[in-house]
């Protein structure tokens, strides 16, 4: 079975990941499924887009599940294919639902800095997770919508993200808490204190994914593409030998520390995605990570061929029980498991990005 076989019976097959409430877990599959119609045309992938996305979307633009006053930054990643599916049938339901969306940022609750708390749940605390699953959303409305100060917004939270979660190896840890508050922040820089791999992922793929949307105006020589060309030079120093990256970023010789796909998947998407936009001469290292995850992550588990090694879930502060004290070692005790989305779906998206570059010259996209 070829990768795109792979995805298609992964899409095929998919159930939605919260029992159908509109999560960004889904949002991943949308996402990588919205990719690869855009590089291949192939009706297959817009028809299980629609499919799986149009079950949680009502008539009227209601999200199944959606309630905006848990104000979690999460759920808004899901409304990047609502732009897409708006453009390829024309019903208005998918910008209604794109508006209720946009409504929850307009009043999301905000550092004194400006950026965004991950959730209700984890106050004055930035996530680089989160700057994936609001920023590039929130820029591709305010498109739309002719808001240029909605855009100048999410381009301002993203450089001052940066900022604050900056290491000195030009990597990023995985999250700050703005008031010191939270027992794993330090309390001078108010960062977590490890690189977990799989943030900086969500990170690369949230900066590639923003210079694209601002289409020339973010051109090589401008700040937020130079960052975002030396994070990707950054991620290239730690890529292992294998061609994937480990599970601690910024510590490849620690005890137990494994290659893991997730984050691999994101890199491959980003670098791949970097050499498209003119960033830098990245695709060798993306096209390896790619092969190396389809050769030797694709195995047959219970029968069916699965995405192996994927991180389940990893976070910071207490939640379900467990400590999550966002240190090195913390990485290394979550489950590690087969298929789930936030691997499958960016491999789809580095799947895409493979295709595009074996079709075409470099070019902004």
């Amino acid at each position: 079975m070829n990768e795109l076989d792979y995805f298609d019976a992964y899409a095929r097959d998919y159930a939605h990941y919260k029992g159908g409430s509109w999560c960004y877990e889904d949002g991943c599959i949308y996402r990588g499924l919205q990719l690869l119609h855009q590089a291949t045309g192939e009706d297959r992938w817009l028809d299980h887009l629609r499919r799986l996305s149009d079950a949680q979307i009502a008539a009227d633009g209601t999200l199944q599940g959606y309630d905006p006053q848990d104000f979690n930054i999460d759920n808004i990643l899901a409304g990047r294919c609502l732009f897409y599916l708006a453009d390829r049938t024309g019903e208005a339901r998918y910008m209604t639902a794109a508006g209720h969306l946009a409504g929850q940022l307009a009043v999301h609750p905000r550092t004194d800095a400006g950026n965004y708390w991950h959730k209700n749940h984890y106050p004055q605390q930035v996530w680089l997770d989160g700057l994936y699953m609001g920023l590039p959303f929130q820029i591709e409305y305010g498109q739309r919508t002719n808001d240029a100060a909605m855009v100048a917004d999410a381009v301002a939270q993203l450089e001052g993200a940066l900022a604050l979660t900056a290491t000195d190896q030009g990597l990023y840890r995985h999250g700050y808490d703005a008031v010191r508050e939270q027992y794993w922040a330090d309390p001078d820089t108010g960062q977590s204190p490890a690189v977990w791999a799989r943030a900086v992922g969500w990170l690369a793929m949230a900066l590639v994914d923003v210079v694209a949307l601002l289409d020339g105006k973010s051109t090589p020589d401008t700040p937020l593409s130079g960052k975002t060309r030396a994070l990707l030079e950054a991620v290239i120093r730690q890529q292992g030998a294998s061609g994937l990256w480990p599970q601690v970023l910024d510590a490849p010789d620690l005890a137990g520390n494994y290659e893991e796909s997730s984050a691999s998947a994101m890199f491959a998407y980003a670098l791949m995605r970097g050499e498209r936009l003119g960033i830098g001469a990245f695709a060798p290292q993306g096209v390896a990570a790619y092969h190396a995850l389809v050769d030797t992550r694709l195995r047959p588990v219970d029968g069916r061929v699965r995405l192996t090694t994927i991180c389940h879930v990893a976070g910071l502060g207490g939640y379900g029980g467990k400590d999550r004290s966002g240190t090195q070692k913390y990485y290394l005790t979550e489950d590690i498991v087969d298929d789930d989305s936030k691997g499958v779906g960016p491999l789809m998206m580095a799947g895409a990005m493979h295709h595009l570059l074996g079709q075409s010259a470099p070019q902004q996209g």
